[in-house]
């Protein structure tokens, strides 16, 4: 055992940690001691007990409620080894995170593991794209939890391996680039996204309804649209009320997907439909699974798979039939009616996650950046997989200018 100090909080890093869920508070402890571990997890059914009793007490995002956390151990691959990551303040579970090993071919002849958060390093599976990615933290203490988790995992790190984070927000990445210089390692940035949502705080400031506060030419295309939409019968969004309607629709919305993207889409992942054939069946009882259908008469003409937290709505996947006639907006239509019906509900915000495609800078009024990073020891391989990257992205920019 080896003890640290980060926020002013004693660190004890244990090697390895008995997980203990549910453990009782200890109330003659001395001062802020925060135990962190990490071990292989055996006892999902403990974790969940844990899991949700620490959700009350955090500030996250759908991507670390159990709803998602737990169907994404369920569909592991078998090469899968979560190990779990635990912090305790005075004996209470205050941090929890799940992190996957994942040995990877080096330049050298020492072995490197890859551990990730919420990844398991298989690369069709994480087609699943987490984002909004973090550790599950007490909000009283999130800042010196997060401190204290992310200096163990960096400084488990043996001198070949990798932390990797993906779709973190910039606090964290900030955490972590400042863990890894006390630990002698280095913060690569492996890529950064912008996130377009709607600020509906905003919008009711503003004074107008959503559509009068979008840009000319987008309240046009959307008018014009539902125009031509309306010719064909009223125009409708229908929320999927049970877990057998959002699975029909969700089907219709892998064809629509599929139709337009082929492999590139996101169903060509094997573990993609599985995944979330489970997700909506546990999430649109609770509310947490929001799946709907856009309508012109009889026909469908756009589903969007939403996930909702906190009075937020997340837009996760969408799937629209797309037409000859370029004036008809689905993809549009579809979103501002969803939109409206968030604002209806009282709902505080409507996310459309990272991306860069058209609609979601028109229809957004704030944005956030997220980041995927890897944290290493300077190395000379590391070195030469940072210049590569970089001439990656040198190439793929050209590339999009020569189009």
């Amino acid at each position: 055992m080896w003890s640290t100090t980060t926020s002013g909080a004693t660190i004890h890093h244990l090697r390895p940690f008995a997980y203990r869920p549910g453990s009782p508070d200890i109330a003659s402890c001395h001062g802020r001691a925060i135990e962190v571990g990490v071990e292989p997890l055996r006892d999902v059914v403990g974790l969940e007990t844990a899991w949700k009793a620490l959700e009350e007490r955090a500030t996250h995002s759908f991507f670390l409620s159990w709803l998602w956390i737990g169907t994404w151990l369920r569909q592991l691959p078998k090469r899968a080894k979560p190990h779990v990551l635990i912090a305790r303040d005075c004996g209470r579970i205050v941090g929890l995170a799940i992190v996957c090993p994942r040995g990877t071919w080096r330049l050298g002849p020492r072995s490197r593991t890859r551990w990730l958060l919420h990844e398991t390093g298989d690369a069709s599976f994480d087609r699943l794209y987490i984002e909004y990615n973090g550790i599950l933290v007490d909000r009283s203490m999130a800042e010196s939890v997060t401190a204290a988790c992310l200096e163990t995992l960096v400084r488990r790190l043996r001198r070949a391996d990798q932390l990797v984070l993906s779709g973190i927000e910039p606090t964290l990445d900030i955490a972590a680039c400042r863990a890894a210089g006390g630990a002698g390692l280095l913060a690569d940035l492996k890529g950064t996204e912008t996130a377009h949502w709607i600020d509906f705080a905003k919008l009711r400031l503003s004074g107008k309804d959503y559509r009068a506060a979008l840009g000319r030419n987008t309240r046009q295309a959307v008018s014009r649209a539902m125009r031509l939409y309306a010719e064909r019968g009223p125009v409708e969004h229908r929320i999927m009320e049970t877990p057998s309607e959002a699975l029909a629709a969700f089907d219709l919305l892998a064809g629509f997907h599929q139709a337009r993207w082929g492999r590139r889409g996101a169903f060509a992942n094997p573990g993609f439909c599985p995944f979330h054939e489970d997700l909506i069946a546990r999430g649109v009882p609770a509310g947490a699974v929001r799946m709907s259908r856009t309508l012109a008469g009889d026909r469908t003409i756009g589903v969007l798979y939403n996930f909702v937290h906190d009075g937020q709505v997340v837009n996760y996947q969408s799937g629209f039939l797309y037409e000859r006639d370029p004036r008809l907006k689905p993809g549009l239509v579809s979103h501002v009616l969803s939109v409206e019906d968030s604002i209806a509900r009282g709902e505080r915000s409507y996310d459309f996650m990272a991306g860069s495609a058209g609609h979601k800078s028109r229809l957004a009024n704030a944005q956030r950046s997220l980041k995927w990073i890897v944290v290493s020891r300077d190395t000379l391989e590391r070195r030469v997989e940072t210049t590569l990257r970089r001439a990656s992205r040198a190439l793929g920019a050209l590339r999009q200018r020569a189009d």
